[in-house]
């Protein structure tokens, strides 16, 4: 069973930052990509990041690039988003996502949420101005 747990959420001030984990476990495909979505009150769900499973491909939304970064520990199934420079905008639940089933996909990694197969229950961030 496929499992992804998030964790480093919390309130943090404008202009300051915030490293997200993921754990991911329960999968033995060899080519995935892992992604990072928010959702935001009254929002729908937008894409945010992703990093492919050799950790050579990335993507990014406009809204974050510059600010953020995505990386892997391959050895512990873990995806971070380093998040910099934080805006209340930033502001909602946080989840990351998995994607193992549409190769294109995984190879241009995108962040169209429709595509990922599991998720996580999500971890909440809250930036005050």
């Amino acid at each position: 069973e496929v499992q992804l747990v998030e964790s480093g959420g919390g309130l943090v001030q404008a202009g300051g930052s915030l490293r997200l984990s993921c754990a991911a476990s329960g999968f033995t495909d060899d080519d995935y990509a892992i992604g990072w979505f928010r959702q935001a009150p009254g929002k729908e769900r937008e894409g945010v990041s992703c990093i492919s499973s050799t950790a050579d491909i990335t993507n990014y939304a406009d809204s974050v690039r510059g600010r953020f970064t995505i990386s892997s520990d391959g050895a512990k199934n873990t995806v971070y988003l380093q998040m910099n420079r934080l805006k209340p905008e930033d502001t909602g639940v946080y989840y990351c996502a998995l994607l193992y089933s549409d190769y294109d996909s995984i190879t241009s990694c995108s962040i169209s949420s429709t595509l990922f197969d599991d998720w996580g229950q999500g971890t909440q961030v809250t930036v005050s101005s």
